[in-house]
């Protein structure tokens, strides 16, 4: 299998870094910065030895040098910085993503393309738009990175490890996430068997506000430890047909009474894609809220579209 990963910054090359170790395919790390790609791949090359892993991964500032990718991952824009909504990086990540999805169109137009790029929801819907893909092959990472936060702020409240707790967020990655305590689990039991309803607010307000805590902390750029391993768990998800159910930024059309938008949802993956969205049984309120947050994301694509004509 062949997975390129367009982008050699932080999330980027960490993300190659992982998919290498996983054993997941050869890789092709691509950034339009001359050298930047081809000395990380050198770099990652070296560590073979001490790892104990034979990967292949070659770096390049040519995007032609996807050709014929299975997998496609999307890293590449400009990050956050102190102060800065996702929303506000729209205009020239838009712009990023457009000449990208062309490249990915003509050099590897069977290949599955996940967006991590911000303002997520946007980029996603954009670049399923500019491939003209089957919405079940462009997909962004999204809400597992946010199902991930809210289970470490649970791990690190009740001081249990966050591999016993199963998180539930669905909604946009960013301002309009929804975390979704009464489905949230400890090893099956019921979170609000652990956590009165004013602590699980505040850790859910915690999950919210995550991105932005570390973005202010870092003062430059954004995460990229955990983001990269979210992309590592959708794309071992794919390369090993996985039929695993993970939440990733998905195109509806219909499913929660939403169409016409990419929003975060779970969804069954493996070699095809998204071979299934689950629909989660959300109360009245939750699913007011995650239209409400497809109704953002719709508005936002309307204002951009509209400007950018």
């Amino acid at each position: 299998m062949k997975i390129s990963v367009i982008g050699a910054g932080n999330v980027g090359s960490l993300a190659a870094m992982r998919i290498a170790q996983e054993g997941l395919g050869d890789i092709v790390l691509v950034d339009i910065v001359k050298g930047l790609a081809q000395g990380k791949a050198l770099d990652l090359e070296d560590a073979r030895q001490i790892l104990k892993r034979d990967y292949h991964i070659t770096g390049t500032d040519d995007i032609d040098q996807i050709k014929d990718s299975d997998i496609v991952v999307i890293t590449a824009g400009l990050t956050r910085k102190p102060g800065m909504s996702r929303e506000e990086l729209l205009d020239k990540n838009a712009r990023i993503l457009k000449d990208t999805c062309l490249n990915i169109k003509k050099s590897a137009p069977h290949s599955i393309v996940i967006v991590v790029t911000n303002p997520l929801d946007l980029m996603t819907y954009f670049a399923l738009k500019a491939t003209g893909f089957d919405p079940a092959k462009v997909f962004g990472m999204g809400v597992s990175l946010d199902a991930a936060r809210f289970a470490n702020a649970i791990s690190r409240e009740l001081n249990i490890p966050p591999v016993d707790i199963e998180a539930y967020v669905i909604g946009s990655h960013g301002e309009g996430m929804l975390p979704l305590p009464g489905l949230t689990n400890i090893k099956g039991v019921a979170l609000s068997e652990f956590l009165d309803d004013n602590k699980i607010g505040l850790l859910v307000n915690k999950t919210l506000n995550r991105g932005l805590e570390i973005v202010s902390l870092l003062g430059s750029g954004s995460a990229y430890f955990a983001p990269s391993a979210a992309i590592t768990q959708i794309v071992k998800a794919i390369a090993k047909d996985e039929k695993r159910t993970i939440g990733v930024c998905a195109y509806l059309n219909g499913e929660y009474g939403i169409k016409d938008v990419c929003i975060g949802v779970p969804c069954r993956l493996g070699r095809e894609g998204i071979e299934k969205i689950v629909e989660l049984d959300l109360s009245k309120e939750e699913k007011e809220k995650l239209i409400k947050s497809a109704e953002h994301i719709r508005n936002l694509i309307f204002t951009y579209t509209s400007v950018s004509r």
